[in-house]
């Protein structure tokens, strides 16, 4: 129904938009790995790092990451969109996704970045747990490094999840704080982009 303020109301749903999706890679206790596809992810924390990833409890990496206490979130470029998507549409249980995919897990080989998490909390939330992790090591490409050794993640043409579908970002439109930078620092930190 349209209200006076143009919008139509509409039944809640998660439709925050755009969000990561990631690759998290995990594995059970005889090191055999899995990976699955998850959008509902964020940051949490800085000191320490700390990063969420909710998963269904039916899904196989649910059990392997409450059993282990590790996972990987594994960043997404372009490159990797179509693997992204066949490990969120089939099970682990079904396939060793690794070798159908020919990628190298933990971290998985050609992803941009990857955070190395120890599971600290779990919380019970209805269709999902959400596993709070520990950022214990982390990893860049480095390819995705400038000349001054800083991280370049423009160049990593990471993708997003869009209310079911992948996205490439696009070219950087501004940067933390450009609001209230000085003209010299606008034009320093934006000619490179």
């Amino acid at each position: 129904m349209k209200n006076q303020t143009g919008y139509i109301s509409m039944k809640p749903g998660t439709l925050l938009s755009p969000t990561a999706v990631v690759m998290a890679s995990c594995a059970d206790g005889d090191h055999r790995p899995n990976i699955i596809t998850l959008a509902w992810v964020g940051t949490v924390n800085s000191d320490p790092p700390m990063v969420s990833v909710s998963v269904r409890p039916e899904r196989h990496s649910h059990g392997l990451i409450a059993a282990s206490g590790e996972f990987v979130v594994n960043l997404v470029s372009r490159e990797l969109m179509r693997a992204c998507d066949l490990c969120g549409v089939k099970s682990g249980r079904e396939m060793d996704k690794f070798a159908h995919l020919n990628l190298r897990p933990l971290p998985v080989a050609g992803s941009p970045a990857y955070l190395a998490c120890k599971l600290r909390h779990s919380l019970e939330l209805g269709s999902h747990t959400m596993f709070l992790g520990e950022i214990v090591g982390m990893g860049i490409r480095e390819d995705l490094l400038n000349a001054d050794g800083r991280i370049d993640l423009a160049r990593a043409d990471l993708v997003a999840y869009c209310h079911g579908e992948y996205m490439g970002l696009g070219p950087v439109e501004g940067f933390f704080g450009y609001s209230v930078a000085r003209p010299e620092v606008l034009r320093r930190r934006m000619k490179r982009k």
